[in-house]
């Protein structure tokens, strides 16, 4: 019976029981894993099916029912149809972008929502508090000078962390200095501050040399080929959108006004719209990496788990036990802000790394 073990042949392709079984499946497609020359148990078997169908390199065949992973292969019948791997990418990236049209959709509804409470209800409920002190989740800010104070508020506010991201905006030199005097503060009391921008912005000298000192002074910048909206979350207590009608991603009359969100559950909403994007941005090479270098241990991890190999292969290469595998790959996997190992693969692989 064939090893289950990963090993690298020496064109530099990982030998894995899913390789083997998409690599038969490809040379004899139709055919049922018993008369693929696969001396498997069922486990064994099911195992590499599983693999291949989360990676969207196996699509059932016409009229086959996708059993559970769980469930038993029966061997006497396709398993399914191999793709190639440009299909899974392409499958992959689509389903992310439908995730994060979703998010988007969920945002916008929750900014309707807030400008119908604002304008609808919310003088029902001034006039019924009317001479009680009490304040509103819920503040609709309008005019450039009064976003800017209230800019100012929120970055002396700050104590643990602000989020942002930055779209269109003005890119003067009175406008910059300005920010970088608010995020300043922030820092300057502790906070962590994490702000993604387009890509295309970094182009610019004047914002390059803007970010480079926001990162120089301690701040987390990662860069974005696009961004929905602007937004600002500060301590996960407040949060600052774009006010309904304001124009799309901080252009045009955004400026002028917005929509000021201190109702946890939509302001937790917003947090986790800016965590999506910050998983998927990357450290543009001018700013250098992130993170502190990493050692050549955490370096032969990050290398093999791109070949493919398993916990228990790479602690036998590496000559230490799974318990340290598992977590240096946690180790990698925090401090590349990515929630997947596939992930993790990708930033580095856009940091040069692998």
């Amino acid at each position: 019976m064939e090893s289950p073990t990963g090993t690298a042949d020496p064109c530099g392709t990982t030998d894995t029981d899913a390789t083997r079984l998409y690599a038969r499946l490809l040379a004899e497609p139709g055919r049922p894993p018993q008369a693929l020359g696969l001396d498997w148990d069922a486990p064994r078997l099911a195992a590499a099916t599983a693999e291949l169908r989360a990676l969207g390199l196996l699509q059932p065949t016409a009229g086959h029912r996708t059993e559970p992973d769980s469930a038993p292969v029966d061997t006497a019948a396709p398993i399914g149809t191999a793709v190639s791997v440009d299909t899974a990418v392409r499958q992959l990236l689509l389903d992310a972008d439908t995730q994060v049209t979703a998010l988007v959709g969920a945002l916008r509804h929750a900014r309707d929502a807030v400008d119908r409470l604002h304008t609808g209800y919310l003088p029902v409920q001034q006039h019924h508090r009317s001479g009680t002190g009490t304040g509103t989740d819920l503040e609709l800010v309008r005019g450039a000078d009064r976003i800017a104070a209230l800019l100012e508020d929120a970055a002396r506010g700050a104590r643990t962390q602000a989020l942002s991201l930055r779209p269109g905006q003005d890119l003067s030199g009175p406008a910059l200095a300005g920010k970088l005097a608010r995020e300043r503060l922030a820092l300057a009391h502790g906070a962590a501050l994490r702000t993604i921008y387009p890509a295309a912005a970094l182009r610019r000298p004047a914002v390059l040399a803007h970010v480079r000192e926001l990162t120089g002074a301690g701040a987390r910048i990662r860069v974005a080929h696009s961004l929905p909206l602007r937004l600002i979350v500060v301590d996960a207590r407040l949060a600052i959108l774009p006010a309904p009608g304001s124009g799309p991603g901080g252009h045009a009359r955004a400026a002028e006004a917005a929509v000021v969100v201190r109702e946890p559950a939509l302001v937790e909403l917003v947090v986790e719209l800016f965590e999506y994007f910050w998983s998927a941005a990357w450290t543009p090479p001018e700013l250098g990496p992130e993170e502190e270098d990493m050692t050549d241990r955490q370096l032969a991890v990050l290398r093999l788990l791109a070949a493919g190999l398993t916990d228990a292969a790479i602690a036998r290469k590496l000559e230490v036990s799974e318990r340290t595998v598992r977590r240096l790959v946690a180790e990698l996997t925090a401090g590349l802000g990515a929630e997947s190992r596939f992930q993790a693969g990708v930033h580095a692989a856009r940091r040069g790394w692998i």
